[in-house]
């Protein structure tokens, strides 16, 4: 999340918020928020609901995706919000929502749905993805 500038600011059970600002290097040839910062966002908002319902000894790795881009805007915040529609044992469907925020407005910008599985935390792999260690910081213990 630090490479792009989001901050994670609301953590429930089964949802998450993280705001990134606008930033000029992520957009776009025509000055909007770049797709794939967008995408990196709810990827990660999501991945971040799915680890609140995960069990303690799992990690959690994104599946599939797909998202929806609804329209372009350059706000000055962007807002990921995430929620879990179905968890199970293995398996669990999000869903996660993109806003742009301009002077006190939210606007959706794109919509994701995806599909997180839960896998055993293994003492070999525990440090060798980066995504799952930066998805175990989104929620405080």
């Amino acid at each position: 999340m630090s490479t792009l500038g989001a901050e994670l600011t609301v953590v429930v059970q089964g949802g998450v918020e993280i705001r990134l600002p606008f930033s000029p290097n992520l957009t776009q040839r025509d000055g909007y928020l770049h797709a794939g910062a967008i995408t990196a966002v709810l990827d990660l908002a999501s991945g971040c609901a799915a680890l609140t319902v995960a069990a303690g000894d799992k990690k959690i790795l994104t599946v599939e995706f797909k998202v929806n881009f609804l329209a372009p805007d350059a706000g000055e915040v962007f807002a990921a919000s995430a929620q879990v529609k179905k968890a199970g044992r293995t398996l669990t469907v999000c869903t996660a929502d993109a806003f742009a925020v301009s002077d006190g407005r939210e606007k959706v910008v794109a919509t994701m749905l995806s599909t997180i599985m839960a896998v055993p935390i293994t003492p070999a792999k525990k440090q060798t993805s980066v995504h799952s260690l930066a998805l175990r910081r989104c929620v405080p213990t």
